[in-house]
């Protein structure tokens, strides 16, 4: 039968929309009847949130001669201590020399010198803009916080890989793990590791570690069974089959991996501060406390360079061939520049010169006003139209409906989109919210994100798809998307809120720059990937370029659309807490409070767990449309 129309008992045929919008009506229809009944406002008082506060006070008062602190935290944080001191006292003997002289031959040995040559200017920037020695300690936080992600990551992913019981098991916790504010744990882990460096690694390897199991994973089910059948029908052991099979055809989306684990450490750079952590967010946040981007924003651009420098000698080693072997040149130039940088260590002094720095301090805040105060009636217009349009009627929308009928209007949704497991998980995650006692602040939270979704998708369709039909338009496009997706939130929140003042529209905005480049680059890679013979069948038949985008590349892209509305919505999640700071208050400001207040400490950790069931709920409902079929293939009997 037709695929547009559904047939009733007497054998008339109803357009298919009948069905959906009959059922909206219901539920609008409810929604009038029970409005102002049945919700569920927010008690800071609750004895949920009272219950975890008394727990850190527990912690608290027996970290001295609880067992657990003497025989094995205190022991991790030595651990973690002390490689970060080794890290950092090997990076200061080397000097500026030293290392921009080995970073350099590490790169030129990764893709050659049009590699190495960024390399050398990168490293040499974090000089002239006077940040050398907050840019080394970041380095070495960094490495300290990769490198145990990846020990611990890499063979996590070859497991879950290998097992879709270890995948299963895994994947619930690194929801978790990459949806629960920063913030709500940054305090658990003070309690037991108190601050610095050590804490400050071990919250960045919390926040990085996901992406290098998940991809690992992924690279380990997507080696070809034919492969693997050849191995062990000619004799292979296990071991043998993961060293000689597995592990080189899964070379290159492993080396994704760590790009991927690294750029998410760079990303927390700044969070980690707030637990005293070395770096380049010592610098972000004093620019922040004192309200000066021309402070914050040299330190962001040195995040930048940093993470532009190490995503491209890692993706360069991805690019290579595992069989191909270095160049005579390639070890040669190498070889010079990194005996170069160390001859020079004697000679020139460690820590750069402060006379070959650049102070940009006052043009940049300059600029900020200037910006100000020519820009606030068009800045004004925006934040004032966003809210009226779609953020105020939304909110009043989902805090003034019963918490029952948003709860089975979610269970349709998800049972329509997704199938029945999805929505079973959907259900359960916003009812446990309800039992939480953060409902009223979890659906102010749910519009915002909303928002923020639904223009992060528009703006990363448009981009992306630009960038799939235009190579040169890509290759302009993907620095300006490093930078968007590496520079510190705090960095850009400073003229946000000059311009946008403190608002729900500023935890917007926010989020939008967060949360478009993994969008964009997943549409991008969505459109490319169609086969070109598709294309060249669909132009054959005389399709425009609009008709080959909506009939046939688009439709085709359908499973990648889907995974960068999951990823844009785990995004936008991720700013809850940032959005807290700037006005966007509900679950983001609960969590702040709690992280500095000790007597909320309950209520921003329950306001955390909330976060992540908010999070597993879109989540799963995304991630099962992604699994279901085309509407137009599914068949009506």
């Amino acid at each position: 039968m037709s695929s547009t129309a559904v047939s009733t008992p007497s054998g008339l045929r109803l357009p298919r929309w009948v069905a959906p919008a009959g059922v909206v009506a219901l539920f609008a229809g409810a929604y009038l009847v029970f409005r102002g009944t049945g919700t569920l406002p927010h008690n800071t008082d609750a004895p949920q949130f009272l219950a975890v506060t008394d727990l850190r006070e527990w912690i608290d008062d027996h970290r001295n001669d609880n067992p657990l602190f003497l025989y094995f935290l205190n022991y991790i944080r030595l651990f973690v201590g002390g490689l970060y001191d080794l890290f950092q006292g090997t990076l200061y003997a080397l000097g500026w020399p030293g290392i921009t002289g080995v970073l350099g031959a590490l790169a030129w040995l990764a893709g050659g010198w049009r590699i190495a040559l960024p390399a050398v200017a990168g490293v040499s920037a974090f000089g002239f803009l006077g940040l050398w020695e907050s840019s080394v300690d970041t380095l070495a936080l960094v490495s300290v916080a990769v490198l145990l992600s990846l020990v611990i990551g890499i063979p996590l992913g070859i497991w879950a890989g290998l097992s879709g019981r270890a995948n299963r098991t895994i994947t619930p916790v690194l929801d978790v793990m990459q949806i629960m504010p920063t913030f709500a744990y940054l305090a658990p882990l003070a309690l037991f590791f108190h601050i610095g460096a050590p804490a400050g690694a071990i919250a960045t390897m919390i926040y990085a570690i996901p992406p290098a199991i998940r991809i690992t994973a992924l690279a380990i089910s997507q080696v070809s069974p034919t492969a693997v059948e050849a191995s062990t029908s000619l004799g292979a052991t296990g071991r043998q089959t993961l060293f000689k099979v597995y592990l080189p055809l899964a070379r290159s989306t492993m080396a994704l991996a760590i790009n991927q684990t690294i750029m998410m450490a760079l990303s927390m750079v700044v969070i980690a501060n707030l637990i005293s952590a070395p770096g380049l967010g010592s610098d972000i946040i004093r620019g922040l406390s004192r309200a000066q981007v021309g402070i914050m924003l040299p330190a962001g651009i040195a995040v930048v360079i940093m993470a532009v420098l190490l995503d491209r000698m890692t993706m360069a080693v991805a690019r290579r061939d595992a069989h191909a072997k270095l160049r005579r040149a390639d070890l040669v130039g190498a070889g010079a520049l990194a005996a170069a940088g160390l001859a020079l260590i004697p000679v020139l002094p460690p820590i750069w010169p402060e006379s070959l720095t650049i102070n940009l301090v006052a043009e940049v805040n300059d600029a900020v006003r200037w910006a100000e105060t020519n820009w606030y009636a068009v800045t004004t217009f925006i934040k004032d139209l966003t809210s009226h349009a779609l953020l105020n009627p939304l909110e009043s929308l989902l805090t003034s409906a019963p918490w029952w009928l948003i709860a089975l209007a979610v269970l349709a949704v998800a049972w329509r989109v997704s199938g029945v497991r999805p929505a079973v998980t959907a259900l359960v995650c916003l009812l446990a919210i309800a039992l939480l006692g953060v409902w009223e602040h979890t659906m102010q939270t749910l519009s915002t994100v909303t928002v923020a979704v639904l223009v992060t998708l528009a703006i990363g369709l448009l981009l992306g798809v630009a960038a799939a039909r235009s190579p040169r338009y890509s290759a302009i496009q993907r620095p300006l998307l490093d930078a968007a997706q590496t520079m510190p939130a705090f960095v850009y929140l400073l003229p946000a809120l000059a311009l946008f003042e403190t608002t729900r529209f500023t935890a917007i905005f926010a989020s939008v720059i967060y949360a478009v480049p993994p969008v964009v680059r997943l549409v991008e890679d969505g459109i490319k990937a169609v086969p070109a013979t598709v294309v060249e069948a669909a132009v054959s038949a005389g399709s425009t370029p609009g008709q080959l985008l909506w009939k046939v590349q688009l439709p085709m892209a359908r499973r990648a659309i889907l995974l960068a509305a999951n990823q844009g919505i785990v995004m936008t999640l991720a700013m809850v807490v940032v959005g807290g700071l700037v006005g966007a208050g509900a679950l983001g400001y609960d969590v702040v409070a709690g992280f500095s207040q000790r007597t909320d400490f309950g209520m921003g950790f329950v306001a955390g767990v909330a976060t992540v069931l908010l999070g597993v709920m879109l989540d799963r409902i995304t991630q099962g449309a992604d699994r279901r079929p085309s509407p137009r293939k599914r068949k009506l009997t």
